[in-house]
C-alpha cells in the first residue's frame, strides 16, 4: 500500500470541515479538500512572490499575502 503525503495534513483539514457543520467527513473528502486548500495556498503565494518581486523585495510580508488573496 502506497502512502500519501500532502502538503497538508489530514486531521487539521478534517477538524475544518467539522467545524464547518459536518457531523462525519469521508477520507477521500478530506484528501480532495487538503489538495483544494494547497493548490488555493499556492496560487496566492505565487502572486503575493510576484507582488514582493515587483515592489523590490525578496520578503513576502503579510500585505503581499493579503493583496494577493484579494484578487
Amino acid at each position: 500500500m502506497t502512502r500519501k503525503t500532502g502538503l497538508i495534513p489530514k486531521a487539521p483539514v478534517s477538524r475544518i470541515l467539522m467545524n464547518a457543520g459536518a457531523k462525519r467527513v469521508a477520507a477521500d473528502a478530506v484528501e480532495v479538500f487538503a489538495d483544494v486548500l494547497a493548490q488555493i495556498g499556492l496560487d496566492i503565494s505565487e502572486q503575493a512572490a510576484r507582488i514582493a518581486k515587483h515592489s523590490g523585495r525578496k520578503t513576502i510580508q503579510e500585505g503581499d499575502i493579503k493583496l494577493a488573496a484579494k484578487s
